[in-house]
């Protein structure tokens, strides 16, 4: 399966869900369970039969205050994994790193899409990779990194300045040869951000759309919504995942990235029949 562009994969009659499947001991909402080969690949095989329309591979936990993982470390997780996928299911796999080698490594595995917390900011060689192999890009808002963003994050101006932020990284992304189809963007929910940014990014995620790239939203689990739910546990907080699915998918958001593929999937099938009624 050749890397396909944005526009080819949102051609649904609905948004894209993106299944997560990390390949950590650590993450924080199912950190150790599918960190196994076997157990990746039987997880991702019930995600296929759920509804995905991506799987977002990861071998590092970038929660708040994560520590880096070694690159042969992250390469030892992933690898595998994605090999066995491609060699098991037809879906378009995503590789969940800010390291080009992890990247470069697993998209010759048979990933399709880099997904980059950093927005090719951490390693020089990234941008060049996706321009040279033609890999669609997620770039993400993040305000410092994993192990310091959720140190009292502050902002002048919360939406400006994320916006600002993206429209640079879309602007250095096409000047280093990575094509306008290829690339989205995500606002970075849960990296840098109050609990009281998180929903105002969901309340205006539209500011956003006049940059001309898809919308990726991953709100699936996150503190934020334990916190307004009386401080439910994230294995607990799928119910209210879908209410922030629902406020992404009302002000744009094309692609949702979530735990809960099932849930998500039948959510938004209805939604968008009653949206289309």
């Amino acid at each position: 399966m050749t890397s396909p562009s944005w526009p080819q994969l949102l051609a649904h009659n609905r948004p894209l869900v993106m299944g997560i499947l990390n390949i950590t001991p650590d993450s924080f909402a199912d950190g150790g369970r599918h960190f196994s080969r076997e157990a990746a690949l039987a997880h991702a095989r019930h995600l296929v039969a759920a509804g995905a329309d991506i799987l977002d591979v990861g071998g590092e936990s970038t929660r708040p205050f994560s520590e880096p993982v070694p690159l042969e470390e992250e390469l030892r997780r992933v690898l595998p994994v994605i090999e066995a996928i491609r060699a098991d299911l037809q879906v378009p796999l995503s590789i969940d790193t800010y390291k080009a080698e992890v990247a470069r490594r697993a998209l010759e595995a048979g990933a399709h899409i880099i997904n980059d917390i950093s927005a090719l900011r951490f390693d020089p060689d990234m941008a060049p990779l996706a321009a040279a192999t033609g890999a669609p890009v997620i770039l993400m808002h993040m305000k410092g990194t994993p192990r310091d963003m959720q140190k009292d994050p502050h902002y002048e101006d919360l939406l400006g300045e994320i916006k600002a932020f993206l429209a640079e990284r879309r602007d250095f992304a096409l000047a280093q040869g990575i094509a306008p189809e290829a690339i989205a963007l995500d606002p970075g929910i849960g990296f840098g951000k109050t609990f009281a940014h998180n929903l105002q990014i969901l309340n205006h995620l539209d500011t956003f759309l006049d940059l001309g790239c898809p919308l990726l939203v991953g709100p699936s689990r996150k503190a934020f919504i334990g916190h307004y739910l009386g401080g439910l546990p994230p294995d607990d907080r799928d119910y209210g995942t879908l209410a922030a699915v629902a406020a992404a998918v009302l002000k744009g958001a094309q692609i949702l990235r979530v735990h809960n593929v099932a849930a998500a999937v039948q959510f938004l099938t209805l939604f968008q029949a009653i949206r289309a009624a």
